[in-house]
Parts: C-alpha cells; sequence; structure tokens
C-alpha cells in the first residue's frame, strides 16, 4: 500500500510540475513575443485528464473538470469578441481552469486579476517614462510601444501559480460531489 501511495504522489507532482512549467512558458512566451501558442493551450488541457486518471481520480470528476474549461472557453472568447481579452490568454485561461475545476478557480481567477492590475499598471508607468533605445533588447522596445497589449500570460500564469496548493490533483478532491 506504501507503494501505491508514493507513486500517486510522484504523479501527482510530476502533473502539477507540467502544469506549472507550461504556464511559465506561456508567461515567458507572452512577454517575448506577445502571443501564446495554440499548443500551449491544447497541451495543458490534454495533460489533465492523462494526469488525473493516472493519479486515481474517477472518470466523470474529469468530465466535470473538462467541461469546466469548455464553459470558461466560451466565457473567454465572449471577453475576446469585446476586446476585453486576447485570444491565447482566452484559451489559456479555460487550460488552466481545466485543472483548477471550480475548488481552485477562485483562487486563480482572483489572482490572475491582481496580478495583471499590477503588471497592466507597472507597463503604463513604463511605457510613460521609459524610452525604447536601440541597446534594448526587441522584446522590451515591444513591450514598450504604447500601442501593443500586456502580456496577461504572465498574469495567468502568476494565478496558476498561486492556485497550485489548492489543486484538486493534490488536495484529493477528485470526487463527484
Amino acid at each position: 500500500m506504501l507503494r501505491g501511495a508514493k507513486l500517486k504522489r510522484m504523479i501527482e507532482s510530476a502533473a502539477v510540475a507540467a502544469y506549472a512549467g507550461l504556464l511559465i512558458y506561456a508567461a515567458a512566451s507572452d512577454v517575448t513575443s506577445l502571443t501564446i501558442p495554440n499548443w500551449l493551450s491544447i497541451a495543458l488541457a490534454g495533460l489533465y485528464p492523462i494526469a488525473a486518471l493516472a493519479s486515481g481520480a474517477p472518470l466523470a470528476a474529469v468530465g466535470l473538470h473538462l467541461g469546466f474549461g469548455i464553459a470558461i472557453l466560451v466565457i473567454g472568447f465572449a471577453l475576446f469578441q469585446f476586446n476585453v481579452l486576447g485570444g491565447g490568454d482566452a484559451k489559456i485561461i479555460a487550460a488552466a481552469s481545466v485543472w483548477t475545476g471550480l475548488a481552485a478557480f477562485l483562487p486563480f481567477i482572483f489572482w490572475t486579476a491582481v496580478a495583471g492590475g499590477l503588471i497592466a499598471l507597472a507597463l503604463v508607468l513604463a511605457r510613460h517614462f521609459v524610452t525604447q533605445a536601440e541597446t534594448n533588447p526587441a522584446f522590451v522596445n515591444r513591450l514598450l510601444a504604447k500601442q501593443n497589449g500586456i502580456p496577461y500570460g504572465v498574469a495567468i500564469m502568476v494565478g496558476g501559480l498561486c492556485a497550485v496548493p489548492q489543486l484538486p490533483i493534490l488536495s484529493h478532491t477528485l470526487t463527484l460531489p
């Protein structure tokens, strides 16, 4: 029995490491290019059922998490249509929501919003006080350009990492209500 428990913890740890790694990669991509590749969202959402089932989650609970992610994707696309959110941001939020489910969604979205507000404020100030220069890396000048957007992938990463302690895959709440 102890052997099974250790294996389960190893699977959970590897799954959370992959979740965190993909969010970190998405943030880095957003900072450097102001885009989040589709493959990241697909990989993040697609990895969840494998990890959850490998850690012993019931199939129905995994289905609920996937359904929740789809609902968040629909909301994200509505926000995209109103220019509130970028398309890549909407997709990576939905993919992370598959992992959070309803149990960890509130801390995820709260910390994403807080970090997003702070990043937006920092970029507005930087765009006002810092000038673009040839000596800056290209991505820094891109971030300083007033007409460019804000890399909310960083805020999504912060929210996703802050939600890790509440992830159902770790708290063993992957059961049906």
